[in-house]
Order: C-alpha cells, then structure tokens, then sequence
C-alpha cells in the first residue's frame, strides 16, 4: 500500500536560504504532500505554519540537534508552533559511537531526551548514516542503540544503509514496528558519490519500499544530501517516479 511523500527540506536548502516560502510553495506544486524540516531560515515559525497550512502541506518530522534539559523549552516550542510531533536526531556523530562504552552513554542522552520530549506531546526518533552500521564489538551499533533507547523510532536512511554493505530489506523486517519514517534516496554506493534522482541510481527502489510494514510506516521521505544535476529538478523527477510507479502517494 503506497503512502504519502515528504521530502526532508535540507535537500533544497541552497533554494531555501535565498526564498523558503517560496521553496515552499514549489515543493507543493510539485507533487509532496509533505515536509520534514532542517532549520527555517530565520523565519519564525507561525509564520512558516501558516505558509505550509495554506499549501495543504503536512509537516511530517524536524531534523534537530539532541534534546537537552538546556533546549528542550525552546526546541518544543518551536516544533509546537510548526505543527509538528516528531523529534529527529539528524546525527549522534561518529565518536558517540566508536565503542560499546561511548553507545552506552549515547542511549542514556537519548533515553532522557525521550523523557524530556514527553510532556510537550513530542517523540524522538534517530536518522542515520553509514557509521550506524560500524561494528562495536560483535553488534552493529545501530542495533545497540536500538535495544537500549527503546521508545525511540528508526527515521530509516536506506541510501546508507546500502553504503554500509548492508541490506535495508533486512533491517527493515527485523524493526518492522520501528520504522515510521523512511529517507528514500538513490546515487551510486561503491564507491559513493553524489546521489542522483530517485531511480535513477542503483538502489532497487521498488524493492526496498515494498519490504517495509504498511502497518507501520507513514510517510517516504525524500532526502538527497547532494546531487550530480540541478536539486530541484532532482527533487521534482524523485517526486514524479515514486509516485508514477505506484510507490508512493502525492498531490498530483
């Protein structure tokens, strides 16, 4: 069953620190139903819920830092006055997971994020990288993280688990439950170089999607950090391919 299309607005961020709203607006005719946000730009953001409202955009999710004692007032009420309920750790970072020791203090800072994130309504997910896929003793440390932040979801990035030499289908069965968000993208992984339009590169897109829970998944979420053509168009022909192929539902 095909659900809706987000994209994840760091993929546009060149066109969006010169004109968001106006970012904005394109995104909407292009076809995304909704948006995962990664700063405003120095906007506030009312104003930016008012704009997305208008466009009968959703806000699925915010790439943000960690949650502290220190930012939560702030963090909240920012994500509030989007419109938004989900919380996502963009990256914990290379170093807070080299060993099993530095995973263990990491899933203590994100067990107290969870809590902190609570009273506001907000829940706490982790988008990852390759490096979540490094082995700390004999586990990868995705999955220690997993096992030890459980009320955290999986913002599954299938592009890198790929790069990890890893296959996302798996993942995907074994956190079935788990994995509410999906960051759909596709380029050339060995080796890795700039992503391309979504299905054009050499990830089986179809498959990968397929092999997620439809109970449990909500939103496909266009991410591509960088591209080998112009963004926009990129972010427009990933649009038109998943929904044209059946994948994916948008507003056109």
């Amino acid at each position: 069953m095909a659900k809706p299309i987000g994209l994840q607005l760091y993929s546009v961020r060149d066109a969006a620190k010169e004109d968001f709203p106006g970012t904005l607006r394109r995104v909407a005719e292009m076809g995304y139903k909704g948006v995962e946000f990664a700063g405003l730009h120095g906007h506030d953001p009312r104003e930016i819920r008012k704009i997305v409202d208008d466009l009968g955009l959703t806000v699925t999710s915010s790439h943000t830092g960690l949650p502290t004692a220190e930012n939560i007032s702030r963090m909240a009420d920012t994500e509030l006055a989007l419109g938004n309920k989900r919380v996502v750790v963009a990256g914990l970072g290379t170093d807070a997971l080299k060993t099993l020791d530095a995973c263990r203090e990491s899933a203590e800072k994100l067990n107290t994020a969870v809590e902190l994130l609570k009273p506001y309504g907000l829940s706490l997910g982790m988008h990852n990288h390759a490096y979540e896929f490094d082995k700390v003793g004999k586990r990868y440390a995705y999955d220690v993280i997993m096992a030890d932040v459980p009320e955290m979801f999986s913002q599954l990035d299938v592009y890198w688990v790929v790069v990890a030499g890893l296959d996302p289908k798996a993942i995907l069965g074994e956190y079935a439950e788990r994995i509410p968000l999906l960051h759909v993208k596709d380029g050339m992984v060995n080796p890795p170089s700039p992503m391309t339009a979504i299905g054009s590169g050499s990830l089986p897109i179809p498959e990968i999607i397929n092999a997620a829970d439809p109970n449990t998944v909500e939103w496909l979420i266009v991410e591509l950090d960088e591209c080998n053509c112009n963004m926009m168009e990129a972010v427009e022909k990933s649009c038109n391919y998943l929904i044209s192929n059946g994948l994916a539902l948008g507003n056109k």
